[in-house]
């Protein structure tokens, strides 16, 4: 992984996927409405449930606090952008966004990066 935008595509995006749904089953949502309102797989949702998918990246409390709230939210595509957005947001202002790519980046020399959010 080169760039903090490609840690986000394949290791945040996932994850914040994952604890949407996740949440959602806790709400008491079913498999097909959670896949509807993530505009995901119901298969996909499936691997969320048993961590076959996205279970790498673990988020801090206030992070899984937010995506309690942004799972109550999201009833369709545009409140579903508007939430991953802001979640997004978060993790970069968090610094999970570094330290993930810190963990999958070889150019951070002596953990100085230069590269993230700058």
């Amino acid at each position: 992984m080169d760039t903090p935008q490609e840690v986000e595509v394949w290791y945040v995006l996932p994850a914040l996927r994952r604890e949407l749904a996740l949440a959602m089953k806790k709400q008491g949502l079913k498999q097909n409405e959670i896949a509807k309102r993530l505009n995901i797989t119901e298969a996909a949702v499936s691997q969320y449930f048993s961590s076959k998918r996205a279970a790498k990246v673990a988020f801090n409390g206030k992070l899984k606090a937010e995506i309690m709230l942004a799972a109550k939210r999201i009833k369709n595509r545009c409140d579903r952008t508007k939430q991953l957005q802001g979640l997004l947001k978060m993790v970069r202002s968090e610094g999970v966004l570094c330290d993930l790519h810190k963990k999958y980046c070889d150019c951070h020399v002596q953990g100085k990066c230069g590269v993230c959010l700058e």
